[in-house]
């Protein structure tokens, strides 16, 4: 029995996301130094798919997401970038979606200068508010490894279900790296929202 897949509802025409403390707003080409300053960080990269990356890497990996709304395609994807008082702290992503299952994937990546104030927390419920809100997906995913406490500690606090531990699955950075998959679904996310 295969299952049918979601109407899933077109890609608004822009993306901002206000919060309290935090607003997620579409890329600027004035973000990137902004960007390449904890991207660059070598301790931030540690348990990131990269190496520290200058304002070139960054619009190489990425670039091809900027400004982008939709998740759709091949190489689909949003990429939101936080900023709070003026100034960019971290960005998000939205990808990998499965349009049958109504699935996609979630990352953040942030300054350690933002950290400890909850403002990660907040960002990153504002995005998952918004991929089952504005993109009507069903589920979504968050990949993270597994020495990465800080990252697991937050999807944890956000109400993820962890899913899996794969361990030693790959060599990640000179080591036999576990993985932890995070996951929650739509009505989960609703039922803690009430």
């Amino acid at each position: 029995m295969s299952a049918s897949p979601l109407a899933l509802p077109p890609a608004p025409a822009t993306l901002e996301v206000t919060r309290d403390r935090v607003r997620l707003r579409p890329f600027e080409e004035s973000d990137l130094e902004a960007m390449a300053a904890y991207r660059g960080d070598a301790e931030v990269c540690r348990f990131l798919p990269f190496e520290p990356q200058t304002p070139d890497d960054i619009r190489g990996r990425i670039g091809h997401l900027f400004g982008g709304t939709t998740l759709e395609g091949e190489r689909g994807g949003v990429v939101l970038v936080i900023e709070t008082d003026g100034a960019v702290i971290g960005d998000l992503v939205l990808f990998h979606l499965d349009p049958e299952a109504g699935s996609a994937e979630i990352g953040w990546v942030l300054s350690p200068a933002a950290s400890g104030r909850g403002l990660a927390t907040e960002a990153v419920r504002a995005l998952i508010d918004t991929a089952f809100d504005v993109y009507g997906l069903r589920r979504l995913v968050a990949q993270i490894d597994a020495d990465n406490v800080r990252s697991a500690a937050l999807a944890e606090r956000l109400g993820m279900r962890r899913e899996a531990h794969f361990v030693e699955n790959a060599w990640f950075k000179g080591r036999w790296s576990d993985l932890l998959v995070y996951a929650v679904l739509d009505r989960e996310w609703a039922a803690g929202r009430r």
